[in-house]
């Protein structure tokens, strides 16, 4: 009888002990489900809807983060207003861009142009003066002339070199050199282009000065152009001035495309500082284009690095052009710029237009010489 009570005294300790235990359980736990209970609410509940207590507010997660991810603008206090956005979407597409289609068509029309040269000096071959050089010469461009065009020439192949290094460096030079070695080239590299790039600017606007009335369209472009420039064909010389239909495109190409790479090239060089594609959009969208108005600064100067890409790969393509022609493509052409005195028979078959005025002008000059004095 003693062991059965103490039995069922035992039991009811632990009944009693069981008890207390879940009771404890069961007032921890509640906090925890009832917070749980309060999220599964919430996310029952549709965007910008009511949440119980406006505890956690009244957008979801997902709302906020959306916000985020399209730019939103949040408030700082420091002076770089562009650190209150969290995530700038657009960049993804400005390094896809950049990445890809610009990268692929900067190699497309560099080796591009490289392989048509190497097929035109395969059938075509050096392009002779026909008469063979006559001994005498005439001065086509003076000291300061040749002065601007080298200025111009040096400092744009220095651009190139060190852009191309920029776009491309890092698939062709760093698995050869190292990073180390290739870190020390590619920093040398950025400050060479952005403080050459003045020279280059200020090339280019010297070209324009010396040249633009020389490089007005006229109808012996024309004529220039249906016959090829008479680069095809043996002893074929259209009527030319003092720069020939060919020549006129690289100029304004020079001119135009310069001029927007020192454009953009500045607006990198000081960031948010000049914004221009605001405007530039506007304009196009006059014509239908349908592009965006609202820009960021930092969207403007994505744009802006995307053009001076897009541009660069085009014009490195036309002076290697240039540059082929001006030396290994013509007989007598490289003399032009490096002495400025070219062969006679050179100026009539590829510029005899301006070699009559030349002419005419040294006739003129030397009959007044031989006038005797009053």
């Amino acid at each position: 009888m003693s062991a059965h009570r103490n039995n069922f005294a035992t039991n009811l300790v632990a009944f009693a002990v069981a008890l207390a235990m879940g009771f404890m359980v069961t007032t921890l736990a509640a906090p925890a489900g009832a917070q749980t209970q309060g999220r599964d609410v919430e996310a029952a509940q549709p965007l910008g809807g009511h949440v119980p207590g406006e505890a956690l507010g009244a957008s979801s997660d997902a709302q906020i983060w959306r916000a985020v991810r399209h730019g939103l603008q949040g408030k700082v206090s420091i002076p770089n207003k562009q650190a209150g956005v969290m995530i700038q979407s657009e960049g993804d597409t400005w390094r896809a861009w950049r990445n890809g289609p610009m990268t692929v068509f900067g190699v497309w029309a560099g080796l591009g142009m490289v392989g048509f040269l190497a097929l035109f000096f395969a059938l075509r071959g050096r392009i002779k003066i026909d008469a063979g050089p006559s001994g005498n010469t005439v001065e086509r461009f003076n000291g300061v002339e040749r002065f601007t065009h080298w200025l111009t020439a040096v400092s744009f192949i220095l651009l190139a070199l060190t852009g191309l290094n920029l776009q491309y460096g890092r698939h062709v030079l760093l698995p050869i050199l190292g990073a180390e070695a290739f870190a020390d080239i590619s920093m040398a590299g950025k400050y060479v282009h952005n403080y050459i790039a003045f020279a280059f600017m200020a090339g280019v606007v010297l070209i324009f000065v010396l040249w633009v009335r020389h490089n007005l369209p006229n109808k012996n472009d024309l004529i220039w152009m249906s016959k090829g420039g008479g680069l095809f064909v043996k002893g074929v010389h259209p009527p030319s001035d003092k720069f020939n239909a060919g020549q006129k495109v690289i100029f304004w190409s020079v001119i135009l495309g310069g001029g927007t790479q020192a454009l953009t090239g500045i607006s990198m060089l000081f960031p948010f500082e000049i914004t221009m594609f605001e405007g530039i959009f506007a304009f196009l969208n006059v014509f239908g284009a349908g592009l965006p108005t609202t820009l960021t600064p930092l969207q403007d100067m994505q744009y802006a690095q995307l053009w001076h890409t897009f541009m660069a790969a085009i014009m490195i393509a036309i002076i290697l052009a240039h540059i082929y022609i001006g030396s290994l493509g013509m007989e007598g052409a490289f003399a032009a710029m490096s002495s400025g005195q070219v062969d006679e028979n050179w100026a009539r078959e590829h510029h005899n237009l301006w070699h009559e005025k030349v002419h005419g002008e040294m006739s003129e000059a030397s009959a007044g010489r031989r006038q005797p004095a009053e």
